[in-house]
């Protein structure tokens, strides 16, 4: 069977996140196709879903007048899987700590936008992930942190602040995972992901 995959594609790294969804299959003995999303649609097709960073008021905005963003309440109401990374995780939280983001309330988490700095702050740093072996080489870029996880888990940490999130079909972080060859996060949150 072949699952379809659709990686939102207002902004952000769209094809970074197709060839890490596509890499997570392959190790998990999965067969994908993935899809880009740039208007509505496609989404109720979709198995799996991917909302990639780039800037969160934009996304937002895109996503409603795009008519995206009940779809993808929907398929988070349906029990499928989400990963939300960087402004994807800003847009999917139930408070996005900006009155200009037009959020899902999706995940139960504030977040706070750009707590790690600006892009020259951007850094690389090995965390350790729940659920993974070994610990992952993550890349924030004007990152958000999780200010508070209300009922979501904690997946992992950085400086003492939660920067990845599970809660139900969802898996947010604050760092952008399609940035690396490492394709485990994907597999986490779509092929490994105990709510599904």
């Amino acid at each position: 069977m072949t699952l379809t995959t659709g990686v939102i594609g207002v902004q952000g790294d769209v094809a970074e996140h197709a060839a890490a969804i596509t890499r997570a299959a392959r190790a998990h003995d999965e067969r994908v196709d993935v899809r880009e999303i740039r208007r509505s649609g496609i989404v109720p097709d979709c198995d799996l879903l991917s909302m990639p960073g780039g800037e969160s008021t934009t996304i937002s905005r895109l996503l409603r007048r795009e008519a995206i963003a009940p779809e993808i309440r929907a398929h988070v109401g349906a029990g499928k899987p989400l990963l939300a990374t960087c402004a994807g995780l800003i847009v999917a939280a139930a408070d996005a700590g900006d009155e200009r983001v037009e959020n899902l309330g999706l995940l139960d988490v504030t977040v706070e936008r750009n707590a790690f700095g600006r892009q020259r702050d951007s850094f690389e740093a090995p965390l350790d992930v729940a659920g993974l072996d070994d610990p992952f080489p993550a890349v924030f870029i004007r990152a958000p942190v999780v200010a508070d996880a209300g009922s979501s888990d904690v997946l992992a940490t950085w400086d003492g602040r939660p920067v990845a999130v599970r809660d139900g079909p969802i898996v947010g972080t604050a760092f952008h995972p399609e940035l690396t060859e490492d394709s485990r996060i994907h597999g986490l949150a779509f092929f490994e992901n105990e709510a599904i």
